[in-house]
């Protein structure tokens, strides 16, 4: 009896919780961005000179732009959806960037789990919350000496009304397969990304952060390198040519993860959260790539090898040099919008706008707030 009260108790708790599921209507003053290379617009190229060239940046900015992507990332779009400009990297200095409408402390690479002396990539999540945290006090400071700061600085009610956005823990996942000797190692992982995270978060909250906006991971088993590492046996491969472990694992990270959502709810009423399910919009979009108007679904679109991957670990995109005696360059396909894949990692900005898109219809989104209940568990 006491077992069948706690579940009537934990279903009342649930359904405290109500989604909305209609298109949705972003109306934030400013962004705060935290997480990885599917959501850096210059991090990395700044704060470690990362050499990214050409043809990134070749469909929409002409150039390099600090993304690694052809063209625009998800974040730029879900941006322009808001009216706002394009998030600037925090850590980039040069020609006098804005941040008045937000700054973006994603960084390529990034994980959730601190970075240690060996890391090839130091701006990890706790990093990334640091220098939240002294971009803001550093912003109040400023404008409360010179009002006319505010071209350039966000104000204080923008951090408190803002949308704090998060794309990360892929990585986390990623290194775990290259490191562990099996599947049930890498998800013994995820409940101390999930706490990294959850901590994180109401570190914000107690901050003043009450809008929070999180994009569970995508299917990183099909993405072109993982294909071509851990997809060497066609056991391992799913109907749709993915890695079935990768993505086996990314189901699990995201599954407790929007119960961590639910969690921290429960705890802090006053947040809002929009969980956003990138996994399926990505999977949908790979398995009926030709509904949607592309051709290749895994391909990579700058890479080398040819079909079917087009994607060899040793040259990154648009690099040239010498495998096995011959000069060989990672170039970049005839028609980027044909292609899923922008370089064996990141997508192209095609699929991006395609995700963004799908992600704006609200179908694919739980706006969870609580609803007046007096019924906490614990």
């Amino acid at each position: 009896m006491a077992l069948n009260m706690h579940s009537l108790l934990k279903l009342a708790l649930i359904c405290s919780f109500l989604p909305t599921i209609s298109p949705l209507s972003l109306n934030y003053p400013a962004v705060f961005y935290f997480g990885d290379s599917n959501s850096d617009t210059g991090g990395l190229v700044a704060g470690k000179a990362f050499p990214l060239i050409p043809p990134n940046g070749e469909t929409y900015f002409l150039e390099p732009s600090g993304r690694f992507c052809d063209g625009r990332l998800i974040i730029d779009f879900l941006m322009e959806a808001m009216e706002l400009p394009y998030l600037n990297p925090y850590l980039d200095s040069v020609g006098a960037p804005s941040f008045e409408t937000g700054c973006n402390f994603a960084t390529g690479g990034s994980t959730i789990l601190t970075a240690n002396a060996a890391s090839t990539r130091p701006f990890s999540f706790n990093l990334q919350l640091n220098q939240f945290f002294r971009f803001k006090n550093r912003a109040i400071a400023l404008l409360s000496e010179d009002k006319e700061l505010q071209k350039y600085l966000p104000s204080e009610d923008y951090f408190k009304q803002g949308l704090y956005m998060f794309d990360i823990g892929q990585n986390d996942l990623d290194a775990a397969f290259y490191s562990s000797t099996s599947e049930e190692q890498v998800l013994s992982l995820i409940p101390k990304l999930l706490s990294g995270l959850k901590y994180g978060m109401k570190r914000l909250y107690e901050a003043g952060a009450r809008n929070f906006w999180i994009h569970n991971t995508g299917p990183f088993g099909c993405l072109p390198r993982i294909i071509a590492t851990f997809g060497k046996n066609a056991s391992n491969l799913d109907e749709l040519g993915c890695v079935i472990s990768h993505n086996r694992a990314a189901n699990v990270f995201n599954m407790n993860l929007h119960d961590i959502c639910l969690k921290f709810l429960a705890q802090l009423p006053e947040a809002n959260c929009t969980f956003v399910d990138i996994y399926s919009i990505k999977l949908n979009l790979i398995a009926n790539y030709s509904l949607y108007g592309f051709q290749q679904p895994l391909a990579a679109c700058c890479g080398y090898g040819g079909p079917p991957l087009n994607f060899d670990n040793r040259i990154a995109c648009g690099v040239t040099k010498n495998l096995n005696g011959s000069i060989v360059t990672a170039n970049s396909c005839n028609n980027t919008a044909e292609y899923i894949n922008w370089d064996g990692n990141h997508y192209t900005e095609a699929a991006n706008r395609f995700v963004a898109d799908l992600i704006l219809t609200g179908n694919y989104s739980d706006s969870l707030h609580l609803v007046n209940t007096p019924l906490i568990l614990t």
